[in-house]
């Protein structure tokens, strides 16, 4: 991530607006959202098997098979930014469900695996499919199944500005895709 352009680019920004960046309130602000922009768009640098290997860590189950039981977490908070209008998608929940095929995945690291997903430019669609994809490889399982709940600022603050409006997207992988009591485990 090059900090310098993004602060460059911040000043220009403040002076298409018709703002002056050296008044007393904006003299840092270009550094600030460097310094943000570096933080909350940190996934960027990592692909899907980078973030599979970091937040990886599997205990083996005592059957080396697949299992009839699942994991589900719920309610993992995170939030992004819409690639259309580098807007905040917020109030995001995530609901991910798998079934374990001789390993489990460390609990942490399943909501450190959507944190790291999210902090892209992302749709919210790509992220469930994401989040899905890492899971799968960081598990070995294909049985997996992600629900996203979240507003849009491109929906809340602009355009129509509808306040309530929430997006419910739901990715489901292998068994989740046709059997109806393994979909249910996500809502």
């Amino acid at each position: 991530m090059d900090k310098e352009k993004i602060k460059y680019h911040i000043r220009g920004l403040l002076e298409a607006l018709g703002e002056n960046p050296d008044r007393p309130g904006l003299r840092e602000t270009p550094q600030r959202v460097a310094n943000m922009y570096e933080e909350v768009f940190e996934g960027i640098q990592y692909s899907n098997h980078d973030i599979a290997e970091m937040f990886g860590k599997t205990f083996d189950m005592e059957e080396n098979s697949c299992s009839e039981s699942y994991v589900v977490m719920k309610d993992i908070t995170v939030f992004s930014y819409c690639e259309h209008h580098l807007a905040l998608m917020y109030d995001m929940t995530v609901n991910v469900a798998y079934i374990p095929c001789g390993k489990v995945l460390g609990l942490s690291k399943i909501a450190r695996i959507c944190d790291m997903a999210a902090k892209r430019l992302q749709l919210q669609e790509r992220l469930g499919s994401d989040i899905a994809e890492i899971i799968s490889e960081a598990t070995g399982s294909r049985d997996v199944g992600v629900k996203i709940t979240g507003s849009h600022s491109c929906m809340t603050a602009r355009g129509i500005r509808n306040a309530s409006a929430k997006t419910v997207t739901k990715t489901f992988r292998g068994r989740f895709q046709t059997d109806h009591e393994l979909k249910q485990l996500i809502d």
